[in-house]
């Protein structure tokens, strides 16, 4: 999860962004492993045990850019980074070939030439900017939960043994 100023800023665009669009309101956040069956008390050991390993970290958006995919409409997309990587080895294992680390700001279809004017002027803000990274967090989210309900339950610092 973002840092708390890098948190704020990521809100700010992507409330502005739902407000121009119509699109849904979340909390900014970078996925290490999405849905799963694993118990609460199983992903706390987990991410305590994957944040103990990774001190906290800044990495630089690589580039804004979009898709169809619902929750990757419009997104700024990181560089798999050793600290990245070695998140998602301790989570997400299986995931580790096909992981495109990102941040979405943006969910659900949108106008493509409205869509391609706010990658751009997203872009030539967020480009090269590092964003820092200082948690991770369990979310109660998923294809069946209304993004609305998403709620973060627990969150571990990283760097704390």
């Amino acid at each position: 999860m973002p840092a708390p100023a890098d948190e704020a800023m990521l809100a700010w665009i992507v409330g502005d962004l739902s407000s121009r669009f119509g699109t849904p309101l979340f909390a900014p956040h970078l996925t290490l492993q999405g849905d799963t069956e694993t118990t609460p008390a199983e992903l706390e050991s987990a991410i305590a045990a994957a944040a103990g390993a990774v001190e906290a970290f800044a990495e630089p958006v690589s580039i804004v850019e979009g898709s169809d995919a619902y929750f990757r409409s419009f997104y700024a997309r990181f560089a798999v980074s050793p600290a990245l990587a070695k998140l998602k080895q301790a989570l997400d294992p299986e995931g580790l070939a096909s992981f495109m680390p990102h941040v979405s700001l943006l969910y659900g279809p949108v106008e493509a030439p409205a869509k391609a004017a706010a990658i751009a002027e997203i872009n030539a803000r967020l480009a090269g900017r590092a964003i820092r990274f200082d948690r991770i967090g369990i979310v109660t989210s998923g294809q069946d939960v209304p993004i609305a309900d998403w709620r973060v339950v627990a969150s571990v610092a990283l760097g704390s043994a």
